[in-house]
């Protein structure tokens, strides 16, 4: 092929300037929400007092969530507690804490007696889903603490339902 002939392929090929085609859009929306709500350099013992105070005053159910921000499924749930169906019933029903507890599945846990606190021994999954009374008793079972675990794979309905049925505090 002779240098002319190349050149022409190539000016033949190439886009005219302005008309190139747009590159295909990023979908930004997953389908399940997410949020980063999981703050390693927060004070969490500080913050679950407050919470308690605060539910004792409000009456108000307390969920402590442990959890990070790499773990897939503490951001989902994180993230559909944020979303708009989610906002009234958290509003008016419970006050929320995050406690971002690091990697306790590879050794690499932090604020971990938070969960001791409320008489978890053991973090071994992320999130950790702890359902308190005002006055600090844990509602729920351990065995449903540790089951979030696969929160993002929960329907937006099952972790709407788990959350409207639960007794609100007395």
């Amino acid at each position: 092929m002779t240098g002319a002939f190349v050149l022409g392929l190539l000016l033949v090929a190439a886009p005219v300037a302005g008309t190139e085609p747009a590159p295909p859009a990023v979908h930004q929306q997953t389908a399940n929400p997410e949020t980063l709500a999981f703050d390693p350099d927060r004070n969490a013992q500080a913050d679950v007092d407050r919470a308690l105070a605060d539910a004792k005053l409000s009456r108000k159910t307390l969920l402590v969530i442990l959890g990070a921000n790499w773990c897939h499924d503490s951001v989902g749930l994180a993230g559909w507690l944020d979303t708009p169906r989610f906002v009234d019933i958290m509003r008016n029903r419970f006050s929320i804490v995050y406690v971002d507890v690091g990697t306790p599945q590879i050794g690499q846990g932090r604020n971990l007696d938070i969960a001791r606190r409320f008489g978890i021994k053991k973090v071994k999954n992320t999130p950790l889903l702890m359902v308190l009374s005002p006055d600090g008793k844990l509602l729920n079972s351990k065995k449903d603490a540790a089951s979030w675990r696969n929160a993002a794979s929960r329907s937006e309905d099952d972790i709407f339902r788990y959350f409207a049925t639960l007794e609100p505090a007395s």
